[in-house]
């Protein structure tokens, strides 16, 4: 599996699109994100892109 690192306001702009969802608050009420769900909204916008990672074997 490979995974890339994903800069903070990318990932707020995916909440702003709709692309991610919040799962709850942390206890200092900061977001919190699934990593799947993390995931899966880094590959459909990849894909939506052209930019798909390939993992080297």
């Amino acid at each position: 599996m490979l995974f890339v690192a994903v800069d903070v306001q990318t990932v707020y702009s995916w909440v702003r699109r709709g692309h991610l969802e919040v799962t709850g608050l942390d206890h200092r009420g900061r977001k919190v994100f699934r990593h799947l769900d993390v995931a899966r909204a880094e590959m459909a916008t990849r894909t939506k892109a052209g930019r798909v990672l390939t993992p080297v074997a």
